[in-house]
């Protein structure tokens, strides 16, 4: 089985690529977290697949919260092969570490750690209007992608992921991600048609239709960005720079 994390299509489309390869089902912890869906059987000889985006150089906090409840159930005494792969855009940051930590919490341990570069949806930051490049990052992906599906065949172990950050780094900005998750940065423009799409894919239910405009219910969310990158009108914005920065979603999966 492969859980995944994906607000604007980059893990799901490495989790798809690597349920093709290896057959195991992919699941989004976005519905599992919805339909609160935290127990699952796990058969014997089946590996255990974490695909998550790197946010503030650590975990996004509903992968965290996810696992916390999370429910692996053996009909079998085996030891799977457990292997994480982080998305990111500039760096791993620890997220492999705090991957290693959670899982062991479960009695689990991590065999393999990978990373794949594609393109950085945190737009208060990057600017993803230059099409041409994106399309360069994700042809690359597909190479790293081809690589660790490789890897995951061959069931290898170690830690195989890139543009880490030390520890003592992360441990300093990782709080910042607390911060910045206060849903008072949002913004809603003028030229959003209340379609209402944004409360139904919030991955958080931190949106809520009044009067046919979105607000933001809870005082903090999962800061995907995902509202803001599959509006339609591109309405919604956080903060001051998101507006000149673009949106973006893989081309390659229906979200």
């Amino acid at each position: 089985m492969i859980f995944y994390f994906s607000a604007t299509g980059n893990s799901k489309y490495v989790a798809t690529r690597i349920s093709q390869e290896t057959n195991d089902i992919a699941i989004s912890i976005s519905d599992c977290i919805k339909k609160q869906t935290f127990e699952f059987d796990l058969h014997s000889g089946e590996n255990i697949g974490i695909i998550t985006p790197t946010y503030f150089w650590g975990l996004p906090i509903i992968v965290r919260d996810f696992f916390d409840k999370l429910v692996i159930n053996q009909n079998d005494f085996f030891e799977p092969y457990v292997y994480h792969i982080a998305t990111f855009g500039t760096t791993t940051g620890q997220v492999g570490k705090m991957a290693k930590t959670i899982l062991a919490n479960k009695g689990l341990t991590l065999n393999g750690q990978f990373s794949v570069k594609m393109p950085d949806t945190w737009t208060p930051y990057f600017n993803l209007t230059d099409k041409e490049k994106i399309k360069q990052t994700n042809a690359l992906a597909e190479l790293q992608i081809n690589r660790v599906c490789k890897e995951i065949g061959n069931k290898t172990k170690g830690d195989y992921s890139r543009n880490k950050i030390p520890n003592f780094a992360v441990k300093l900005y990782y709080p910042v991600y607390e911060k910045k998750r206060k849903t008072k940065y949002f913004i809603v423009e003028d030229s959003c048609i209340g379609c209402g799409l944004c409360e139904k894919r919030c991955p958080s239910e931190a949106i809520k239709m009044n009067k046919n405009k979105p607000i933001w219910v809870k005082e903090k969310c999962t800061l995907c960005l995902g509202c803001l990158h599959r509006c339609p009108k591109f309405s919604i914005q956080y903060g001051k720079n998101t507006k000149n920065h673009g949106q973006y979603v893989n081309p390659n999966v229906k979200l």
